[in-house]
């Protein structure tokens, strides 16, 4: 036979089941496990191979087997529900969403979202880990709750790698490209019908990028690539990779996702009245906003800034320095040299926007530009809010350490993605079936003491099947590429006992998470593994970073461990970690373990996703389980303390790990009743899920951004800019006035400077101001006191000063405290500039001290 061609020829649902594709391309169906069903029904084996993706199984499986459940009434019948439930879901009742009953018609309102990674789902692998699973958890929670909200972000063509541990140990970083005709992303089209292609200047040359569209829900994600034949072959690699390439690389990839993400929300016509960027990667789309307002609008560059700090949010999630990204004058020399001309500012006053000390020298930090050009920031729980104060209190060196401004909300997980759906139908049913009307309050969850402790625990012990068997099979499949002998691979067929205590720990595999740390004393954590009558098991998972050299070290560690006499069927390393595994481990196993070195742990938030599934945290007093721990949902790791080095840390956090399993978990979860359950167990069960499921939903956590920030930055942005400017001009030139008068100002007080007083006792203080040639209206007068720490506060409470009498230039104002406490409190009095209009007490960075 001479082939003179060839076609491929994909199955085509029938017309009783054609909604399948447009579900397929709603990624709503990745929280519904109705929906998943209905491919998975369909080819369970081809469901498997495809990681669950719809539009790769629809494009793949048999046309017999899709006519055959088109004929089936039973199928039928399902798909007919699930179709249902999705068009409710879509297109609500007029006020009917959260967000509308709440703050009102969304219509004109639009929050846009902008992150380096989304990680939606696995079968869309353009996500590394946390960051990236928290983006996708905001977008999906955004579209339950009904806000008005866009995400913008990169889709990478190779995106994250797909790990493979090789015979040593060694991690092998294997990079695939996607091919755009199995994912569900569609071409984001103009109001003219044409895909929507951007282009940004970098140095010598244009870089266009083309946008896709993901729909998550009720939400957009509009994701950029640029592998596209306008660009030459290396600028077609700059979208490849996600966090690939070196310093010149980061800058053109955060060029894009910044400027660009702000001109394809342009050529799209949406217009956002909030910009909020998740991480430093995306802050130059501030550059952009203050490009548009200053040379296409011909405002002036103050009144520019003050406009986009209205409306802007800053969440940093990085505890250290090191982990912000900045990169040195020369490098914004050659991409912005051509650029901040256009913003009305010379090079000096251009990198002053970004300027930070590194103990190297001087260099644009993305993270400065993020706080200098937003008028709200926040850290993602509590302790990291206190962490990012401490980090970046020299932008207001006159500040005391409370009040700088930068807030927190506490991370949370996105319910229904995370929870198991055989736990699920338990909350179904003694929850009440709209429990998820209010995932977030705590009285929804009190019926879960009423759930039988049989029943709980017959569910988790499904899970745990469910999750060993993915173990097992992860664990084969790597045992058969690496051709391994067969008896090796028979007994990873039946590895790990079910019944036996299971600790799980997963996560990136950064060194200052301590993945080796239970290792500390291997004879002791042997004999814990080996006891013949309360045995215990480790599973691991975790991906490090390409460059991360001791990250990979540790990965390389754990599984040489494994290996050995002692650990070997005790220990396991899965390999390519992602978010099917994370859903499998963190409802299969019994205790979820987290060591990092305090308190460089952001926030975290597998450990909550475990807690709803009803598995205990055994963690360190870090991030979000320092809010969490209430001595019956889990267990703690050493103390709440500093060490005066790395090796003392270690040391005494790895006695209270050994001493806490042997003394409480291990004995607890082989404590059985007459009926063979562990009933203590069970009851640390229920305090888990009554405690981390409201608190730690991303439902809470997302209605405290729009209390917080989104409500606030809205209404802010609409005052200042308002179509007219006239807002943000009025403000720029009231902050001219007092920048130019502030020299001038002076300030005295009275009141003791040493005494003792009885609690409640009124304390009274007196200050004089000179505010010449200001005006008191111009002013805040304040007395701020608190308890001493380390030459500043440990907390701050402020009381406005009562203006008493004037004459002569002078203002005398008092003000009396008294503390509820007792202690040693210090107190001091300030003026600061006091506009309705300023975003935070301090945006301007002024204050002065009696």
């Amino acid at each position: 036979m001479k082939i003179i061609g060839q076609v491929a020829v994909y199955p085509t649902p029938g017309p009783q089941i054609a909604r399948l594709t447009e579900l397929a391309f709603n990624l709503w169906w990745s929280w519904n496990p109705a929906g998943q069903d209905l491919y998975e029904v369909v080819d369970p084996d081809l469901w498997k191979q495809v990681s669950h993706n719809p539009v790769m199984f629809l494009r793949r499986v048999s046309q017999r087997k899709l006519d055959r459940v088109a004929a089936d009434p039973d199928y039928l019948a399902r798909y007919h529900a699930v179709m249902a439930a999705f068009d409710v879901y879509m297109h609500p009742a007029a006020g009917a969403t959260w967000y509308a009953r709440t703050y009102g018609d969304p219509s004109d309102r639009l929050i846009a979202y902008f992150s380096a990674e989304f990680g939606l789902h696995e079968s869309l692998p353009i996500y590394s880990g946390g960051l990236g699973i928290l983006s996708g958890d905001h977008c999906k929670t955004a579209s339950d709750l009904g806000l008005p909200f866009v995400g913008v972000g990169f889709l990478y063509p190779q995106g994250y790698f797909e790990q493979q541990i090789d015979a040593d140990g060694r991690q092998q970083a294997i990079y695939e490209k996607l091919d755009f005709a199995d994912a569900p992303a569609r071409p984001a089209l103009d109001p003219t019908g044409k895909q929507v292609m951007v282009s940004v200047e970098l140095p010598g040359r244009t870089v266009y990028a083309k946008v896709w569209r993901i729909q998550v829900g009720r939400v957009p994600v509009y994701l950029m690539d640029t592998d596209v034949e306008q660009n030459a072959p290396g600028d077609r690699e700059l979208s490849a990779r996600l966090y690939g390439g070196d310093q010149q690389m980061r800058v053109s990839q955060e060029v894009i996702l910044g400027i660009g993400g702000v001109r394809l929300l342009a050529a799209l016509g949406l217009k956002p009245t909030v910009w909020h960027m998740n991480e430093g990667h995306a802050a130059f789309l501030q550059l952009e906003r203050l490009r548009e307002y200053v040379q296409e609008q011909g405002q002036p560059f103050p009144a520019a800034l003050w406009a986009v700090r209205a409306n802007a949010l800053f969440t940093t999630h990085t505890p250290v320095p090191a982990g912000n990204d900045s990169f040195p004058f020369e490098l914004m020399d050659r991409f912005f040299g051509a650029y901040w001309g256009r913003l009305g500012l010379d090079r000096e006053q251009f990198l002053a926007l970004g300027r930070f000390q590194q103990p190297w020298g001087p260099q644009f930090s993305m993270t400065v530009l993020a706080l200098r050009t937003s008028g709200l920031a926040n850290g993602v729980s509590e302790l990291h809010g206190e962490v990012s104060r401490k980090m970046w209190r020299s932008l207001w060196p006159d500040v005391p350490l409370p009040e700088v401004p930068i807030s927190y909300v506490t991370n949370g997980v996105h319910t229904d993605t995370w929870l198991h759906p055989g736990l699920a139908a338990l909350y179904d049913r003694y929850l009440g079936p709209s429990w998820r009307d209010a995932i977030d309050a705590a009285t929804t969850w009190a019926a879960v003491a009423d759930i039988p402790d049989a029943e709980l625990w017959a569910q988790h012990a499904a899970a745990k099947t469910q999750m060993l068997g993915l173990v097992r099979e992860r664990t084969v499949r790597r045992l058969m590429r690496l051709a391994a002998p067969p008896a090796e691979v028979n007994a990873a067929a039946v590895l790990f006992d079910p019944n036996a205590l299971t600790i799980g720990f997963a996560r990136r595999f950064a060194t200052y998470k301590r993945a080796t740390l239970i290792f500390r004393d291997q004879e002791r954590l042997k004999r814990l593994l080996n006891d013949p009558a309360r045995p215990m098991q480790i599973i691991f998972a975790g991906k490090a970073h390409p460059a991360d050299e001791p990250g990979k070290a540790f990965i390389q560690q754990v599984y040489q461990f494994s290996r050995q006499p002692g650990f070997a069927g005790k220990v396991i390393f899965v390999e390519d970690y992602d978010a099917n595994i994370g859903r499998n481990l963190v409802a299969g196993v019994d205790v979820w373990l987290n060591n990092p070195r305090r308190p460089l742990e952001a926030s975290g938030t597998s450990g909550e996703k475990a807690g709803l599934n009803g598995v205990p945290n055994f963690s360190v007093l870090d991030g979000w389980w320092r809010e969490s721990w209430d001595g019956k949902n889990g267990w703690a790791i050493g103390a709440e303390r500093e060490y005066p080095n790395e090796a003392a840390q270690d040391e005494a956090d790895a006695l209270s790990l050994y001493a806490t399993l042997e003394n409480e978990i291990v004995p607890l979860f082989y404590e059985r009743g007459a009926d063979g359950l562990p009933h203590g167990w069970l009851a640390r069960m229920k305090a888990a899920i009554a405690t981390v499921a409201p608190m730690f939903s991303f439902d809470r956590m997302l209605k405290e951004y729009v209390a917080k920030f989104y409500a606030p930055a809205d209404a802010l942005g609409g005052r200042l800019d308002g179509g007219s400017f006239a807002g943000a001009r009025s403000l720029a030139d009231w902050e001219a006035r007092v920048r130019g008068g502030w020299p001038e100002v002076s300030l005295a007080a009275t009141g003791p400077a040493q005494g003792a007083m009885a609690v409640g006792q009124p304390l009274p203080v007196e200050a004089t101001l000179r505010p010449d040639p200001l005006s008191p209206d111009d002013l805040a007068m304040e007395l701020v006191y608190g308890r001493p720490s380390d030459g500043d506060l440990r907390d701050a409470t402020v009381l406005p000063m009562a203006l008493v009498s004037r004459g002569d230039g002078e203002y005398r104002y008092a003000v009396a405290f008294d503390a509820s406490e007792s202690g040693d409190f210090v107190y001091g009095v300030r003026v600061r500039p006091a506009h309705a209009d300023l975003p935070n007490p301090f945006a301007m960075g002024l204050v002065k001290w009696a």
